[in-house]
């Protein structure tokens, strides 16, 4: 009667591009399953009618590598029983990251790659325990889940993360007037240190003095003027 659902919204990172989270299915399988391996089996929607519980893992149909072409579905993060103590631990992390692993993605010596999905799904999950090849216990199938689709570059917004359409016209009008009041300061500075040096100049150099030369003309004594 159980059925996997995804963890928790709040959680970062619980749908991407290539993954999702799911809960752990904590207290579904008995002790009768102690000595049972337990599988998260992947699937695309249209394999969840025909699934076949005993096909062997790592099979040609059960690869993870040849998903989902030429296998529909594939079984991974296997685990016993002690994997999903009842009841869970304080601080335990009960959560489980499907696609989280890239090293073996394309490597066809572990056909149970917990490798990214292929594309956005949508995709349907189940656990299902089995002894040796015999299926022992199973879930039921999770409603479909759809990953994220990347964003087309035309789509993604120019003005900024965080930052209104006003802020950004706020910014480069205040960058324009400060461009303007520097370009007035510099020229005033430049005009002012012109006007000083041509008045240093006027100043310091000795207007040319033209002296004349006056001929003394000496006055003779005239004798007295005869009576």
């Amino acid at each position: 009667t159980y059925t996997p659902t995804l963890a928790s919204p709040t959680l970062g990172g619980q749908i991407t591009a290539s993954t999702f989270v799911l809960e752990q299915p904590r207290c579904v399988f008995g002790e009768e399953h102690s000595d049972a391996v337990i599988w998260l089996v992947v699937a695309v929607p249209e394999a969840v009618p025909k699934f076949n519980n005993s096909v062997e893992p790592g099979s040609p149909e059960r690869t993870f590598q040849n998903f989902p072409a030429t296998a529909p579905a594939y079984l991974t993060l296997n685990t016993t029983l002690l994997g999903y103590p009842c009841p869970k631990p304080p601080g335990d992390i009960t959560v489980l990251r499907v696609g989280a692993e890239t090293s073996c993605a394309g490597d066809k010596t572990r056909p149970t790659c917990n490798g990214p999905l292929p594309g956005p799904g949508p995709y349907r999950v189940k656990f299902l325990a089995l002894r040796d090849t015999e299926p022992v216990g199973e879930t039921a199938w999770s409603d479909p889940i759809t990953l994220r689709r990347a964003r087309p570059p035309g789509s993604v917004p120019t003005t900024g993360s965080g930052r209104s359409a006003g802020m950004i016209a706020l910014t480069s009008i205040l960058s324009i007037l400060f461009a303007v009041l520097l370009a007035s300061l510099v020229a005033l500075l430049f005009f002012w240190g012109s006007d000083t040096h041509i008045g240093s100049s006027t100043f310091s150099k000795p207007e040319p003095v033209s002296v004349r030369r006056y001929n003394t003309h000496h006055v003779y004594d005239q004798p007295a003027a005869r009576l």
